[in-house]
């Protein structure tokens, strides 16, 4: 059921028994056998809308199972027995087969053309392909060949193992081309073949506009064929951030419309003054509500994960949760357990996520590169109607860990600090794919390293492998709610959830020294000092001081794809730089010396 959002979502290409299928888009699901899925906080962020999960079914399949249609492609295919290259389909006592005439598998072709730019995938006309290029443009008997039934795919031995032993043969004519013309750069363009501006199961007239950009001939099994686009949520209550109620109290405050009035002149900076005291804010939150910074809710779950920090940062001040809902916390204050200072200090609550619902949808796929155009994932010619997108839901727990916002931002602030994060802040500038990544601010590379150390650490104690472990990183300085936190958690489609192996570590007195061996673990990596004195590793150079060695995890569990990480900025380092947890491993070690 999970892989129907990914590997095998929409749009992607799936081997089964020999045969090569695509996923057509939700517009072909039968709506009556596909359950819907709520989850309102999600559809706010996607859109109009309707989540809907694939149908599923246990055992051999019958009949009247429901089940989802798939697409033959690509529809080119030859015959393991007599090489005959062919679109035959057709059925067998009421089946479909898979068989040529003379009762050989057909085996599907292993290129494809895929559309540089625009997300679209064809199959090459291997018929005119094979009757171009340079003979073929002098050979009359090439170029008016109608042997559409003579195509042969030949594998010539004495050629080595290479493309160049691969050829397509047309026994009417006599010509033949090698597979290695097809790969080179514009080889499709050379010999005249546009993209079609489709996908594989839409017909021909559903396109209106042509595509103009080039295709490029690509094996069908290729990675880069299909790059989901799936966004996921927690299922929580909403909750109000912070400063939204901070300023509905300083509105409703009796002496703000004399700071309103006076307009920034010096009877407004003394009132706000002795109303920050009262409140307990600044005077600087003050004057800026009264000039109309927060004159609506505009601040209020502009994102996900800001609904997300609020609704933790409630559950945290609860204590036991006995709710009983689908999103259960047991909230720790900072004093609830000890250990070195240097990490007691900059922790300022944990919670024991018992029970979290997860919904992940797919808004669509891209093919060949994360700047090519997105294809949704409802493709339907009713545009007025809702469109569908796939979902499932997963039932899990965790441990969610907030940091102090004033020891987080001093620290921040230390120019070595910021020189540090800024190598990564230019290198996502300067990469178009990079802007869908979060801006890699000192808090946020510290807190996702951590982060990464720490699932490193619970592999080992919870008794899940690392890949079935996922973060969220909130870490952000520029919203009026500022955030500091992770949430390290694993999830499951059964309703029942998981088993608790992971909740149980979210103990303050269990958790603490977990961190101190994560920390132990990355303070020294097997491709020292080369990993500790890097800056420049990892895809497009988006990670530093990281690698396989410390800090890497299954590209699954995290969510920035196992980019912008840096071990200095936990740990220190070179350069004078001062990790947010430089001090915690001496201070330890020197306790354990001493005792």
């Amino acid at each position: 059921m999970s892989e129907t959002i990914t590997p095998f979502g929409v749009g992607a290409i799936v081997d089964i028994r020999g045969e090569s299928l695509i996923a057509p888009d939700t517009s072909w699901w039968d709506k009556k056998r596909t359950p819907e899925i709520s989850c309102e906080r999600l559809l706010a962020r996607l859109g109009a809308g309707v989540l809907r999960q694939a149908p599923t079914h246990a055992g051999t399949a019958g009949k009247d199972t429901a089940a989802l249609l798939y697409w033959r492609f690509p529809a080119w295919r030859f015959c393991e027995r007599c090489s005959k290259l062919s679109q035959l389909t057709g059925k067998k006592k009421g089946k479909w087969r898979n068989t040529c005439e003379c009762e050989g598998h057909l085996v599907p072709m292993r290129y494809i053309a895929i559309c540089e730019e625009g997300s679209h995938a064809q199959d090459i006309p291997w018929f005119a392909w094979t009757h171009r290029g340079r003979e073929a443009s002098t050979d009359e008997s090439v170029r008016f060949c109608r042997s559409y039934k003579e195509l042969r795919f030949e594998i010539l031995s004495k050629r080595g193992e290479g493309l160049s032993s691969l050829r397509v043969k047309c026994y009417g004519c006599g010509h033949a081309r090698s597979l290695a013309e097809l790969v080179t750069k514009g080889a499709l363009h050379r010999d005249g073949i546009r993209c079609a501006g489709r996908q594989p199961w839409e017909p021909e007239g559903a396109v209106k506009n042509p595509c103009d950009h080039p295709l490029v001939a690509v094996q069908r099994g290729a990675t880069g064929n299909y790059i989901a686009a799936r966004i996921s949520a927690l299922d929580i209550p909403e909750e109000r951030p912070q400063s939204v109620d901070v300023a509905d109290k300083i509105r409703g405050h009796v002496y703000f419309e004399k700071i309103v009035a006076d307009n920034g002149g010096p009877q407004a900076d003394m009132v706000a003054e002795w109303l920050a005291a009262e409140l307990g804010v600044t005077k600087e939150t003050v004057l800026a509500v009264a000039a109309g910074d927060h004159t609506a809710d505009d601040d209020m779950l502009l994102d996900l994960k800001d609904g997300e920090w609020a609704a933790f940062l409630k559950k945290l001040e609860g204590g036991r949760d006995r709710t009983g809902s689908d999103f259960v916390v047991d909230g720790w204050g900072p004093d609830a357990a000890s250990g070195p200072e240097g990490l007691i200090s900059r922790i300022a609550g944990v919670g024991q996520v018992r029970r979290v619902r997860e919904v992940v949808a797919l808004r669509g796929f891209r093919r060949r590169s994360a700047e090519s155009a997105l294809i949704r994932a409802d493709l339907g010619p009713d545009r007025e109607r809702r469109p569908v997108y796939p979902a499932i839901e997963l039932f899990g727990e965790g441990i969610f860990l907030r940091f102090a916002e004033d020891e987080l931002a001093q620290w921040e602030a230390q120019p070595s600090v910021q020189a540090r994060a800024g190598i990564l802040v230019k290198r996502r500038a300067d990469s178009p794919w990079a802007s869908r990544l979060d801006v890699p601010e000192p808090r946020y590379v510290a807190l996702h390293t951590l982060s990464h150390l720490l699932i490193r650490r619970l592999a080992f104690a919870s008794g899940y492998a690392s890949a079935s472990l996922q973060e969220r990183i909130y870490a952000n300085s520029d919203r009026q709610d500022k955030t500091a936190g992770i949430l390290i958690y694993t999830a499951a489609g059964d309703a029942q959830g998981t088993l608790g192996g992971l909740v149980r570590l979210g103990q303050p007195q269990k958790l603490v020294p977990l961190i101190i061996s994560a920390l132990d673990d990355a303070d020294v990596c097997s491709n020292d000092p080369v990993c500790i004195e890097s800056d420049r590793q990892g895809s497009s150079h988006l990670n530093l001081s990281a690698c396989h060695g410390c800090s890497l995890i299954s590209e699954t569990s995290c969510e920035a794809g196992n980019r912008l990480l840096d071990r200095q900025l936990v740990l220190g380092g070179g350069n004078d730089v001062h990790g947010l947890l430089e001090t915690v491993l001496p201070e330890v070690r020197q306790t354990n010396a001493a005792g």
